[in-house]
């Protein structure tokens, strides 16, 4: 959740033309790293987890990429796209560390 508030953030300075594009791009890659997450993890079985994971962590490799497309259109600064790329870079591990372990875990007796 973080990172969606630190993207929203940083959209703010956009330009106005962008609002539909990259803008709204970016947003929508934000949040639904986290959305997919607590979604997957609310269907209660660890498959069902590790499949919305895997589309979090999707989220996250777009997200990335809109940043540095916005960092090479001077849309935002390299420090910015830097300390979001540090923080996206953190969630990856933590999701990456988190299907390893659902997917080493034994199945319900």
């Amino acid at each position: 959740m973080a990172l969606a508030q630190t993207v929203y953030a940083a959209t703010r300075q956009f330009p106005k033309e962008e609002m539909f594009g990259l803008t709204s791009q970016l947003r929508r890659s934000a949040v639904s790293i986290p959305s997919n997450i607590a979604e997957g993890q609310g269907r209660g079985s660890d498959k069902s987890f590790a499949l919305f994971l895997t589309q979090a962590q999707g989220s996250l490799y777009e997200l990335e990429t809109q940043i540095e497309l916005a960092r090479n259109l001077r849309m935002m600064s390299a420090e910015q796209a830097a300390q979001i790329l540090t923080e996206a870079s953190e969630i990856g591990r933590m999701i990456h560390g988190l299907l390893r372990a659902l997917r080493k875990s034994p199945p319900p007796a």
